[in-house]
């Protein structure tokens, strides 16, 4: 019998480790790894896939503790099985053309689209293209390995309605259910819920939506017209209604796209969320933690660990294209979001005169 253990801490305050140190992946090794996935066999499920790893990370599969990463290659004409998890996913295609079916909707896919897909849905990919079909995916599947509850199936048979009727049968059979219901304990606001509400809440449709990168960037391409007096970020969030005041674009994420006109400089800031970024025009250099990264289209970037202080500058040949996936919703979700903007240094204390703001107040970027 595993016994358990006793951890003192008395009178301590929880210790953190050092800030994980960003890391590049370059364009180049990006096309080395895609090009050894097209020329392996092809896997009996047909996902030819790799993921990307930080070197600190001995938790997870993952760019961050909670965000994973992976690079997905399809040859034309091969199709995946279908899978379901309960996993959540950003894709984002960044070579070629393809299709993905969703619980039964089929939508095409070209360059730089964007697209998610909600858990336990089943779903597959097909490259209808003559050339390579490469995606990036972004799952949450980094935090539920830790949580060791990630369930991945292949070839899944699809939900029963029968649940339902057996859902409807069990709500009718007084046995099962508490007559007192859900009610307000007291005047502070404090409730009181019984077991059947609590194990089968009401239910909010989550849908897989697609955000079609030549629409999104007709959008994008109007904010260089705000100038270089404007002091927020040039982006849209693709944002998923469902998760209402989280903003994400899934439960977990957001994704945003964002345009840097030339020679522009952020602020430097720190948000307890993590940052991925894909840039796929343009180049430029991020300062994070006083260390600068030069990076370029085509490259991914761990380019803001969790409370790092970081900035984004781009060069002078041509605007900049991003992605950025951050896990900002879930950090909302928990009450965990922390921002802070403005900031030359990493400051040694944290107070509201340093521009603290809560996950009330704080903002996207």
């Amino acid at each position: 019998m595993t016994q358990p253990l006793f951890i003192e801490a008395s009178g301590a305050l929880p210790e953190r480790d050092a800030p994980w140190e960003p890391i590049v992946i370059t364009k180049e090794q990006i096309d080395a790894e895609i090009e050894r996935l097209a020329a392996m066999p092809r896997p009996a499920n047909g996902r030819r896939r790799s993921y990307f790893q930080h070197p600190r990370n001995e938790r997870s599969i993952g760019l961050a503790p909670g965000i994973q990463v992976s690079l997905d290659v399809l040859l034309p004409g091969e199709e995946t099985s279908t899978f379901r998890q309960n996993s959540t996913q950003v894709n984002f295609v960044i070579r070629g053309r393809g299709a993905t079916e969703t619980s039964g909707q089929h939508r095409e896919t070209a360059l730089y689209d964007v697209w998610n897909t909600p858990s336990m849905r089943i779903y597959r990919h097909k490259n209808i293209g003559d050339d390579l079909y490469v995606r990036l995916t972004y799952s949450n599947g980094a935090l539920l390995d830790m949580m060791n509850i990630h369930v991945v199936e292949e070839n899944p048979q699809p939900l029963l309605k029968s649940i339902d009727r057996e859902d409807e049968h069990a709500a009718a059979d007084s046995t099962r259910v508490n007559p007192y219901g859900t009610f307000q304990l007291n005047e502070e606001g404090a409730w009181m819920m019984p077991y059947e509400r609590l194990i089968n809440p009401p239910s909010v449709t989550s849908p897989a939506l697609y955000w079609p990168w030549e629409q999104v960037k007709e959008h994008l391409d109007k904010l260089e017209a705000l100038g270089k007096d404007y002091v927020g970020r040039r982006l849209y969030l693709l944002y998923n209604p469902m998760t209402g005041r989280t903003n994400g674009t899934t439960p977990n994420f957001f994704a945003t796209m964002t345009l840097r006109p030339p020679k522009i400089v952020d602020r430097p800031h720190r948000h307890s969320s993590a940052a991925v970024n894909y840039y796929f025009s343009g180049s430029g250099r991020s300062t994070v933690e006083g260390k600068v990264y030069e990076w370029k289209a085509g490259d991914l970037m761990l380019s803001a660990p969790g409370w790092s202080v970081h900035n984004h500058a781009s060069h002078d040949n041509g605007p900049v294209y991003e992605l950025t996936i951050q896990d900002q919703p879930l950090n909302i979700a928990m009450e965990s979001l922390l921002w802070q903007e403005s900031l030359k240094e990493p400051p040694a204390l944290l107070g509201a005169e340093e521009g603290f703001a809560t996950n009330r107040e704080a903002v996207g970027g």
